[in-house]
């Protein structure tokens, strides 16, 4: 019989029945038909996976880079949160919600001599190996599969073999135990994404200062840069810097990553259609919100992975509240529900949309009049949209709309030409949130690139950003008329720049105050609802 491996972290032996027994062993480790593993050909993803460990390993000759999934979080007491992998993992991989639980991407870097032709083992670079380690299934003579609640195929159900993920990444696999080797080749030339796992990158700093103490030479030293700003010399975090050029690699997206925001909005679009239809049900339930949230739910769980984020389903006075996640309230006829939802898909990939729906099926005049002035913001700023504009110029578009309709209203104790200037800004008091970020493999994707590429860069044909203006008056704001205190309106749209200037992916999804009237009367009707 194998060794015995180890049991889950947190496995509670005080309350275990599993038997020990010599004879139980023998027994339940025989009798088992022979494992056929069928080989899948390579996923979609692996080839732009290939393509982008290519392009970092052009900006990081000779050093050794580690890039973990990330482990199980704890939820409480031996119960773990559904697992993710950390994104930069799933971007030079390949694999999504199917990844296993500490998992680890190396690239190692290969010499001079054998860096003169292309590398055969996934890296998609002469100028790394790339492998994968990751704990395999085990055999049938361990009792790892079926007395381990965290990893065995008793509990958890099949996990792949090596020669399986291999052929699915068109990757080098290899045992999580033949990572120790890579770890103790560790050298001052070894950086970690750090916030992955602590506990492994833990172990690479200690491994790291010890390498860099024996070697005590000046190429083991930390590496020393140049500050324009402060024209004197600072020390780099290198692993600090990989994180953001991975951040920045991810600025403009792939033709595999359009093709999955398509498909996440395309689901997302399908959640809204299902909140709709059950609004009987939802107006009914003394938390209706909760409603809202397990119907959109339950179509991220159908057609993706899961939520790329917290459901938002704020209703009446709630829309004030930009973050409201609590979603505990009612959803009352006449006020408005806003919705910020998106479906993440297996390959981790999500949409980010917000809708803000007049309940009964019509807006009031105010609600039309804020909810369309939120929208000439939207249109106004993706308008502009076109390669070679500054990012930042969205948002300034969005809050010159904002500025004008709320001086006009009168909210404004200066002119909308004087609030729109840095040192006033009073408008944004009605709407402190920015009107874009960038979308992807995280819902606010690509967050550690740096402020010029960023807030200050400029826009490149691929780029997936979100333009969302909105207008909040808050229950008790008394710098607002009376009949808008607790109207809070947000449009959000997913947007991609094109070569000569951007899409709407989410166009499809009623925007105008008059087609999602027609929206939600329609679903009204269809369902025998009395609007």
């Amino acid at each position: 019989m194998a060794e015995q491996t180890d049991t889950a972290p947190r496995a509670t032996s005080n309350r275990s029945t599993t038997p020990g027994s010599d004879s139980f062993k023998q027994y339940i480790s025989s009798n088992w038909a022979e494992r056929t593993d069928v080989l899948p050909p390579a996923r979609d993803e692996a080839a732009f996976a290939a393509e982008r460990r290519a392009r970092l390993s052009a900006k990081y000759p000779g050093k050794r880079l580690i890039i973990p999934a990330g482990r199980l979080k704890q939820r409480s007491n031996d119960t773990d949160f559904p697992f993710r992998a950390h994104t930069v993992f799933s971007y030079l991989t390949g694999w999504g919600s199917d990844s296993e639980p500490g998992a680890v991407l190396v690239l190692e870097p290969v010499a001079e001599s054998e860096s003169e032709s292309e590398s055969e083992s996934g890296a998609g670079a002469a100028g790394h190996d790339a492998a994968l380690y990751f704990r395999e299934r085990a055999g049938r003579d361990s009792d790892e599969f079926y007395a381990n609640p965290e990893i065995g195929e008793f509990w958890i159900g099949p996990r792949p073999s090596l020669a399986q993920v291999a052929a699915d990444l068109a990757l080098t696999a290899h045992g999580i135990a033949d990572l120790d080797a890579v770890l103790e080749a560790v050298d001052g030339d070894t950086l970690i994404i750090r916030e992955a796992d602590p506990e492994l990158t833990a172990l690479v700093d200690a491994r790291v200062a010890a390498a860099v103490i024996e070697a005590q030479d000046e190429a083991a030293l930390p590496t020393i840069a140049f500050s324009p700003a402060s024209g004197e010399k600072e020390e780099v975090d290198e692993s600090a810097q990989l994180e953001q050029d991975l951040s920045e690699m991810r600025l403009v997206k792939d033709e595999y990553e359009i093709g999955q925001m398509r498909l996440a909005i395309a689901a997302t679009a399908a959640g809204f259609d299902d909140i709709i239809r059950d609004f009987a049900r939802i107006t009914a339930h003394e938390r209706g919100e909760r409603l809202v949230e397990g119907v959109f739910n339950s179509r991220a769980r159908a057609d993706g992975n899961a939520v790329g984020y917290d459901t938002i389903a704020a209703s009446g006075p709630h829309a004030c509240i930009l973050h409201w996640t609590r979603n505990d309230g009612p959803v009352v006829p006449g006020d408005l529900m806003l919705v910020d939802a998106g479906v993440e898909l297996d390959s981790y990939y999500t949409a980010d949309i917000t809708r803000t729906l007049p309940v009964s099926g019509t807006y009031s005049p105010e609600q039309r009049m804020i909810y369309e002035a939120v929208r000439e913001a939207a249109d106004a700023a993706f308008a502009i949209v076109r390669p070679g504009i500054r990012f930042r110029e969205i948002h300034a578009t969005a809050m010159g709309v904002i500025a004008r309709k709320t001086a006009e209203w009168g909210l404004l104790p200066v002119s909308a030409e004087e609030a729109v200037q840095p040192q006033n800004q009073q408008h944004r008091r009605y709407m402190v949130h920015g009107t874009s970020h960038h979308l992807g493999l995280d819902v606010h994707d690509c967050a550690k690139a740096r402020r010029e590429m960023y807030l200050d860069g400029v826009l490149e044909a691929g780029m997936v950003f979100t333009i969302e203006p909105g207008l909040y008056f808050q229950p008790d704001d008394l710098t607002v008329p009376e009949s808008f205190r607790g109207i809070g309106v947000r449009i959000e749209d997913d947007i991609l720049v094109t070569p000569t200037g951007a899409e709407n992916l989410s166009a499809a999804i009623p925007r105008t105050a008059d087609d999602v009237e027609a929206w939600v009367s329609a679903a009204g009707a269809l369902n025998g609802r009395s609007l």
